[in-house]
């Protein structure tokens, strides 16, 4: 199976963003990677649910919406109004995890965790099964252009191996640093979902870069 390359719109041009929207739209990317941040849970304030809207109406794929916020739950309902297909809520910021991945599904959206850079994936043991993609940062999450966290790859095979073992048909999504240097490896280790910002929309062709990360 090819890999997921799901852009990170946190990294596009917002002055621009419809425009940004249609080169994604244009481009061999599968998803939209929207990372939604509150200043509470993590140290920066991304767009909330009328962007995402905004992004849904020229969106051609499906929006993949990373929620880095306390009190996820309370918001489960109106992101998929607003257009989410997939959520991906944070371990770190769930009680009751296992009750919001199925708030998530009975909305009738795929159900994501996110695990920090420093929360081990054998914590998932108990949900895997329940979970359709989990998310290993590969930077400490709350802003774009950070350095990758080499220890990402250990975590991806242990994570693959429980996944396997437990039959599960989660993806794992890898999300911080991802560039053209490091996405085979991220591949080979056992991850189905990069998420690049900065190394796409800072590039001179974007389109070309997308297509360049698919084809490693």
């Amino acid at each position: 199976m090819p890999p997921i390359i799901a852009p990170s719109i946190l990294a596009a041009d917002f002055a621009n963003l419809e425009r940004e929207v249609k080169m994604v739209n244009s481009s061999d990317a599968q998803w939209f990677h929207i990372d939604v941040m509150d200043g509470v849970f993590v140290p920066n304030i991304s767009l909330g649910m009328p962007v995402v809207k905004a992004i849904r109406k020229h969106a051609q794929k499906p929006l993949d919406v990373h929620l880095m916020i306390v009190h996820p739950d309370r918001y489960i309902t109106d992101f998929r109004k607003a257009g989410a297909d997939v959520l991906t809520v944070h371990y770190e910021a769930c009680t009751h995890l296992h009750r919001t991945l199925q708030a998530i599904k009975a909305e009738g959206m795929q159900a994501g965790v996110a695990l920090n850079p420093h929360t081990p994936p054998e914590n998932l043991e108990e949900i895997i099964t329940d979970v359709d993609l989990v998310c290993l940062m590969s930077v400490n999450p709350g802003f774009g252009g950070q350095k990758f966290i080499e220890r990402t790859y250990d975590k991806i095979r242990r994570l693959k191996t429980m996944i396997n073992r437990q039959g599960s048909q989660a993806k794992i999504e890898i999300d911080g640093g991802v560039n053209i240097a490091n996405a085979r490896s991220l591949l080979d280790a056992g991850a189905d979902v990069l998420v690049a910002g900065n190394f796409v929309f800072a590039s001179d062709n974007p389109t070309q870069t997308i297509s360049d990360l698919l084809a490693v």
